[in-house]
């Protein structure tokens, strides 16, 4: 067992990370250790990953206790290098952490030289020179391989560089030589983002943190209308939006809503997300307020201006696609649906349900299957799964005249049948029994939809009952 990480007064008293707890109790015997809970870690990292976009939309992981920003043209949001790297420090130390940061051309060199160098700012192409005199243990190579490193009299960087590439490649790997490279700055590694970059965003900042639901409905509302104008010049609409709520005590809530066709009028966006913050089940909470509300456009879509003439159904269409938008922010996209026919005679595959926000109407019409003063063929409520019946008496090859279905005794008065439907067998490896299904009334005036599974004497001597639906 080894300890994975030291509070500041065990670092003073000379234990580390990496050494093992033995020798750590030996040197202090009342040294008090933890398990370490790599999840809880990470989650941690991860809120602080959220909450840290409010300086970059590009954040990666560097576990176990690192992070990544690309700040490549935000920094004069800050008022400089220097200035913002005081803003990060400042507002995560506010949070009880400890932090070291550094700037660097790559990845590699920024993580060496927080770790050695903290506070330094690389000029661009000024990564070699930097991270020159930094030990080799900045490289975060194996530690085998750092100790073969000191036992050849190489101990920094600098040393190492020094050497020629098939020398290091031969004795320590190509893997230790890429390493090496991307911490000269002369191999780039780019990071993986937790969240890709929308398409467009617009946020703002506020002096003093906001609480109210007034001032981020109208926030929101300023933010949709900057977007819009953005797409407008794109000739674009927004398909999903996201907002992002910073809070001041370093808490970050998402909210996401989506819209069933390309649009960059900000009153629907306002509108939706007014639905979506009600609707919440865990409502936004602003705590000690939010200094930082961002919206972006996570997902867009052309949206060219149509001609449309006076007897059209277009504002028809558009009415009906925004109550979709509102009914599915209030309750969900899976919780409204729309039902696309499909091209089979199988009953219970005559039909699937997809979110209304992210099918089209069906084109080919549904097909008809009875007359205008004809009764009707199909129940209006299909079982998920037909459910067994008990058949008591029935006519040879015909309907029953009694059976038990959830411990309940029926007694058919009418019977209509039967409607034979055999099922496809190109589409599966096994055969199915063909079906005969009756439309069946009992003395109660109870109407049910019920099928035989196979037929006697062909298919199967003792055919099956099941019961698939009902008649209102």
């Amino acid at each position: 067992m080894r300890l994975s990480a030291v509070d500041a007064h065990a670092a003073k008293l000379g234990l580390a990370p990496g050494m093992a707890l033995a020798d750590a109790r030996a040197m202090i015997p009342a040294l008090d250790a933890i398990a370490a809970d790599e999840t809880a870690d990470r989650k941690l990292l991860e809120r602080i990953a959220d909450w840290c976009e409010r300086f970059s939309p590009l954040v990666a992981l560097d576990p176990p206790h690192g992070l990544f920003f690309d700040v490549t043209g935000t920094t004069h949001l800050f008022g400089g290098e220097r200035a913002m790297l005081e803003s990060v420090r400042r507002a995560i130390a506010e949070q009880g952490f400890s932090i070291c940061l550094a700037l660097a051309g790559t990845a590699a060199a920024a993580r060496a030289l927080a770790g050695y160098a903290d506070g330094t700012i690389v000029e661009p192409g000024g990564d070699a020179q930097s991270v020159a005199p930094l030990p080799v243990g900045a490289l975060m190579a194996d530690p085998t391989i750092v100790h073969g490193l000191r036992r050849a009299g190489l101990k920094t960087i600098g040393d190492v560089a020094a050497r020629a590439r098939h020398e290091l490649a031969s004795r320590f790997g190509g893997a230790f030589v890429t390493a090496l490279d991307r911490t000269l700055g002369r191999e780039d590694e780019p990071i993986s983002p937790r969240h890709p970059l929308p398409d467009c965003m617009a946020e703002r900042r506020f002096a003093e943190p906001v609480v109210t639901d007034d001032v981020v409905a109208d926030t929101i509302l300023a933010l949709a209308e900057s977007i819009g104008g953005l797409l407008e010049k794109r000739g674009e609409g927004a398909r999903q939006l996201e907002a992002a709520f910073f809070r001041a005590d370093g808490q970050m809530r998402r909210i996401a809503i989506a819209m069933a066709r390309p649009t960059r009028d900000p009153r629907v966006a306002a509108r939706l997300f007014h639905e979506k913050l009600d609707a919440l089940a865990n409502p936004l909470d602003p705590g000690f307020g939010f200094d930082l509300i961002r919206l972006s456009a996570v997902t867009t879509e052309p949206l060219n201006p149509q001609d449309t003439s006076f007897d059209s159904r277009e504002n028809e269409k558009k009415e009906i696609d925004f109550l979709i938008d509102r009914l599915s922010a209030r309750f969900g996209a899976t919780r409204v649906l729309r039902f696309q026919p499909q091209d089979t005679h199988i009953p219970e595959a005559a039909s699937v349900a997809l979110p209304a926000q992210y099918s089209a109407p069906s084109k080919p019409a549904w097909a008809s299957l009875r007359a205008p003063a004809e009764a009707p063929r199909r129940p209006l409520r299909l079982f998920a799964k037909p459910e067994p019946i008990e058949v008591m008496a029935e006519i040879p090859d015909g309907p029953p005249l009694r059976f038990r279905w959830r411990r309940v005794l029926h007694a058919v008065s009418l019977a209509e049948g039967p409607e034979r439907i055999a099922m496809e067998w190109w589409r599966t490896q096994d055969s199915a029994p063909t079906r005969d299904y009756f439309r069946i009334e009992d003395d109660r005036g109870r109407r049910f939809w019920l099928y035989r599974d196979g037929l006697y004497g062909r298919e199967t001597s003792a055919p099956r009952w099941f019961m698939h639906g009902m008649f209102a």
